[in-house]
């Protein structure tokens, strides 16, 4: 019988030090190890929320998450498999508070890459830590979400852009609204349809912004007009990573191509997004560096 891994996450923090960065590495004292932040899923908490409470209950500092990074899996001791989702986060300005647990983690230090790799433990940590080390600044983060379940087109007596979310999308845009919330958006747009607004409604909430309608993000009534609306969406993107920190919701029919072009992709089936999830995407200057599902 294959026995099904032990989740967790964690967060490569750093933040800026002159002209480079520092690491966040943490001491763990029931081990004797030098460590990045990261822990287990708290039940069937969403990945990126575990990393990010993982971040703040061993170190006292909240992390911006930027970019997903190469997931580590290994053995444990007692045979059991386990695997970490990590994330590359930046350290929010500000003291801080000291870590939940002293006798999980009795001492947080931001090192230089090369400091920190020395100090860390493990040889997955520390290949973390040089793959961080060698990327170009991150200069833009943006979300991308698709529209949470609204029931079927077909059983919807109206206008399909009044469709709202049902009892099932309600739950993903709870979700949503607490994962991309993270990220610390300063804008919110929604395509024209109602169930985009709707899904956007429980970050709204949390970070008390307006959602502005947006129809560059929304699916043409015609399908032969898909490529040339995927352009323009796909434009939108380019100018929302200009400016603040900003979140799109947006429909499935779209999503797909704006994304295969910003990568200069030819086919967008990698890209396909299943209802009430997303992606991150993180810039450097104008290259995009990376797309992160959520």
């Amino acid at each position: 019988m294959v026995q099904e891994p032990v989740r967790a996450a964690g967060g490569v923090l750093w933040r800026p030090a002159g002209d480079s960065i520092e690491i966040c590495v943490v001491h763990r004292p029931y081990l004797g190890d030098w460590s990045l932040p990261k822990g287990k899923l708290d039940g069937g908490e969403h990945p990126l929320a575990a990393a990010a409470r993982e971040v703040l209950e061993e170190t006292g500092l909240r992390g911006e998450p930027q970019l997903r990074l190469p997931e580590v899996a290994y053995t444990m001791p007692n045979g059991v498999p386990k695997t970490v989702d990590f994330w590359l986060m930046r350290a929010e300005d500000g003291p801080g508070v000291p870590p939940v647990d002293p006798t999980e983690v009795d001492a947080v230090e931001f090192l230089s890459p090369v400091d920190a790799i020395a100090r860390l433990t493990y040889p997955d940590d520390r290949r973390l830590v040089e793959h961080v080390a060698a990327l170009p600044p991150v200069t833009a983060v943006t979300a991308l979400v698709r529209h949470a379940h609204a029931g079927k087109r077909s059983e919807f007596d109206g206008n399909d852009n009044l469709r709202p979310i049902d009892e099932k999308g309600r739950g993903e845009a709870e979700t949503l609204g607490l994962v991309v919330s993270l990220i610390n958006p300063r804008r919110l747009f929604a395509a024209t349809p109602l169930r985009c607004k709707q899904t956007l409604e429980p970050l709204s909430a949390r970070v008390g912004l307006p959602i502005v309608t947006d129809s560059a993000f929304a699916e043409p009534v015609d399908t032969d007009e898909v490529p040339a609306k995927v352009k323009v969406g796909a434009a939108r993107l380019l100018e929302l990573r200009d400016g603040d920190r900003a979140v799109a919701s947006s429909q499935g029919k779209v999503i797909p191509g704006m994304l295969a072009l910003l990568e200069d992709a030819p086919d967008p089936e990698p890209y396909k997004t299943p209802k009430g999830t997303g992606w991150i995407l993180t810039w450097s200057g104008e290259r995009l560096l990376g797309l992160s599902r959520i």
